[in-house]
């Protein structure tokens, strides 16, 4: 078997680095939303719609500057 390139080892950790993050954010989304809806039920849900919205961005930026730097030749 051949090893693992220095592209496929990097899109791993970077995989892995945003899936943690995002992770460590949701786990402590519950006690940030009780305490926004203290103020306003509505900040909770701006809250919970924005980490739901940003995690699919991060891989959609991902995913085109992956395609933009296919498209470069070195």
């Amino acid at each position: 078997m051949s090893e693992p390139t220095t592209s496929n080892r990097s899109a791993a950790i970077a995989a892995a680095v945003i899936l943690l993050g995002t992770g460590l954010a949701f786990y402590f989304m519950p006690a940030m939303m009780m305490s926004l809806s203290e103020i306003s039920p509505w900040l909770s849900y701006a809250l919970a719609i924005s980490f739901v919205l940003a995690f699919f961005a991060v891989f959609w930026l991902r995913g085109r500057r992956q395609r933009k730097d296919q498209g470069r030749t070195d």
